[in-house]
């Protein structure tokens, strides 16, 4: 009997750790988008940073009384005006972005734990229905 419920407790714990490995990797993989979608705003901002730059570059070039009143494209007005719009309406999708990953690794610490104690359990419950078999084998001859 006491086999009969170490074997089940065993492979409650077996079964917890394949959840735990599961939710690992599907934690990892969305990691992985949170990482990915982040690299891809950041070139989205910086597609739209160029055209900003680019704009302003040529308007400066073409325009012979802002060359007169401004030494480089940048010092124009409303350049950085573009530049703290686009930032601004980037920055809280960064944010979100970067919480969003400090929580999927917070998950993943707790579960990497839980899975590293799920195994500590398991080798546990091997051990003793080792021992348990091993002592009922032996009852007999004794």
């Amino acid at each position: 009997m006491a086999i009969a419920n170490l074997h089940e407790t065993l492979l409650s714990y077996k079964l917890r750790r394949n959840e735990l490995n599961l939710e690992l990797t599907q934690l990892q993989n969305m990691k992985t988008l949170a990482t990915y979608s982040q690299a891809d705003s950041q070139s989205l901002k910086s597609s739209e940073q160029h055209e900003i730059r680019d704009y302003f570059k040529s308007l400066y070039e073409s325009d012979e009384e802002l060359q007169a009143q401004y030494k480089d494209y940048t010092e124009i007005p409303d350049f950085e005006e573009q530049i703290d719009k686009l930032t601004a309406k980037y920055q809280d999708q960064f944010d979100e972005l970067t919480a969003w990953e400090t929580a999927l690794d917070s998950q993943i610490t707790t579960n990497s734990a839980e899975l590293e104690e799920v195994n500590a359990y398991i080798e546990s419950m091997k051990t003793m229905l080792t021992n348990n078999i091993q002592e009922d084998f032996n009852y007999g001859l004794n």
